[in-house]
């Protein structure tokens, strides 16, 4: 009986079976200014990342034909910047729909191998004096470690109806828990948390707290916004200030807390997967977090290669903080000692 066509892997039909790599696309072939419109980025950098992942995605597979690592990464950076599978960004490189999915899924586990490779808090005293530095350099805020937030992105329902993933504007969504230093390069990511949690569960959960309450400085705090409680290391606004003290403090902590919000747009911006004006992420909650994560280290990487879009205008739809804030100061006296007496040495 006759196979349709259309259910075999356009790879096959044009290459035959044989255990080769398939090199479609080749680099040096097309401008930089044709690889960062066509796939984000300019050759230097995906030079680099054929460097980095190029063992792992050269891993032997059950599969007779193996598709190079340089065409692995274009395909995974085409979809992770457009948000799309659509046939053209196949054809720039000269394989099929299914092939880049496949592409996609091992360039992002390859990433996410990688994830505490990038994405980090510094360890050596030099460097965490360094940060601090950078972020009073802001606005005057003293003792800043990172500055903390969360964002949602939205993904496909799950197969089995979970409404854990169901946030308040009735979406599915990720909770994603990030902390970035003044630069906007990310010192903690964790991406996996169901849409229904409140920013503030997802900190009470999430293992920054552990890292911070049993092994990081004691000498600083991060900031952040009032969907958290105040903490002995987390520094958050005063829901209602009276005195010039406590204005100028708000005022310092609103502008260095901003960093972060930048941040999102940043990623955004430049991975369109992200964004929504594509649709909803069509993965399982869990892909859809190793892609998020993926495209976290793939933004760290690109500022360690001086590739910061700051400047630039975001675009599509921006995923708006699920957070309705609820004013209720912590209980935590100690938190609130340290807070007060930042309030008097520095604000006052």
């Amino acid at each position: 009986m006759a196979v349709p066509i259309a259910v075999l892997d356009c790879d096959l039909l044009l290459y035959g079976r044989g255990h080769r790599t398939l090199d479609r696309f080749k680099l040096e072939d097309v401008t930089d200014e044709y690889l960062v419109s066509t796939y984000g980025f300019p050759r230097q950098f995906i030079c680099y990342l054929v460097d980095l992942l190029g063992a792992t995605l050269s891993r032997p597979t059950q599969r007779s034909r193996a598709i190079s690592p340089e065409t692995q990464i274009l395909a995974a950076l085409g979809f992770y910047t457009s948000g799309s599978f659509q046939t053209r960004m196949g054809d720039a490189i000269g394989i099929s729909q299914a092939s880049m999915s496949r592409c996609v899924a091992n360039v992002t586990e390859a990433l996410v191998e990688r994830a505490s490779q990038f994405i980090h808090f510094p360890k050596d005293e030099a460097t965490v004096q360094t940060l601090k530095e950078d972020f009073y350099g802001l606005a005057g805020m003293p003792g800043v470690l990172g500055v903390v937030d969360c964002t949602h992105v939205a993904i496909k329902a799950p197969n089995a109806e979970d409404l854990s993933y169901v946030n308040r504007k009735g979406l599915h969504s990720l909770n994603c828990l990030m902390v970035c230093d003044s630069r906007g390069v990310l010192l903690s990511a964790e991406t996996h948390w169901p849409g229904s949690l409140a920013d503030c569960a997802v900190l009470e959960q999430a293992a920054l707290t552990s890292q911070f309450e049993t092994e990081l400085h004691k000498d600083g705090w991060l900031l952040g916004d009032s969907s958290f409680l105040l903490r002995t290391w987390l520094m958050t606004p005063l829901h209602i200030p009276e005195t010039p003290a406590e204005y100028r403090y708000n005022m310092a902590h609103s502008a260095t807390h901003n960093v972060i919000e930048r941040t999102f747009r940043t990623i955004r911006s430049r991975f369109r997967c992200l964004d929504g004006s594509k649709g909803t992420l069509q993965y399982s909650p869990e892909k859809s977090s190793h892609i998020i994560l993926a495209c976290c280290v793939l933004h760290n990487i690109s500022l360690q290669h001086g590739l910061d879009v700051w400047s630039a205008p975001a675009t599509g739809h921006v995923e708006q903080s699920e957070e309705e804030y609820e004013q209720t100061e912590s209980v935590d006296s100690e938190a609130c000692r340290v807070r007060q007496e930042l309030l008097l040495t520095h604000f006052s």
